[in-house]
């Protein structure tokens, strides 16, 4: 494929997926969270890869945003590489979730390509902390690429971006970073403007 067409074609698809997206369960996520934070409960954000990094940056988002607390554990880079290295990778999000106390009031935000599946053995650390938040009562939320993953089976609400197979990874990582951004702007859930938001608006006041 030639390089105009291949992003002919990316774009393309791209726009689609957009268009596809159900709003309903956008609308529920956003509800959800603004119950999480109405109740005092925290935001704990899972992702490995690419959706750790998105991890990262939706927890400040969430914080900063719409003064939600949250957090993720791949920000405690200590913790994690030393809980890999002792006990292994499959449990490090499950036990840095029981030491956080996670509990009926919290909520756990999943950015992954497949959602984790025991049936293939894939994101086993995944699977584990979304299977503990069920277990404590914890609501379970997750933007995936998979619909018959452990996150999109087991969640309260979970957006399956609907990517084409050939390019599912950048899809799905690419518009998690789209819905975590809709949903910190979304009026159910910021509690303040962005910087420029709120530059732009005084200077056209």
């Amino acid at each position: 494929m030639a390089s105009r067409s291949y992003t002919q074609t990316f774009l393309a698809e791209t726009a689609g997926i957009a268009q596809e997206l159900p709003g309903d369960e956008i609308e529920a996520m956003a509800a959800g969270l603004a119950s999480v934070r109405e109740r005092g409960g925290r935001l704990f954000i899972l992702g490995v890869g690419g959706g750790a990094g998105h991890a990262s940056h939706a927890v400040n988002d969430f914080r900063k945003i719409c003064h939600l607390e949250s957090y993720t554990p791949v920000d405690n880079v200590s913790e994690l590489t030393a809980r890999t290295n002792d006990e292994g990778w499959e449990t490090t999000f499950a036990a840095w979730l029981r030491t956080s106390r996670l509990g009926d009031r919290d909520a756990v935000l999943v950015f992954s390509v497949g959602g984790g599946s025991r049936e293939h053995n894939v994101s086993m650390n995944l699977v584990h902390a979304v299977e503990l938040a069920k277990e404590v009562g914890a609501a379970v939320y997750g933007i995936v690429g998979k619909s018959d993953g452990t996150t999109a089976q087991l969640a309260d609400v979970c957006v399956v971006v609907p990517s084409p197979a050939a390019r599912r990874t950048p899809h799905v990582e690419a518009f998690q970073a789209v819905l975590w951004h809709l949903l910190v702007s979304h009026p159910a859930l910021a509690a303040q403007a962005g910087k420029w938001e709120s530059v732009e608006r005084a200077a056209s006041a």
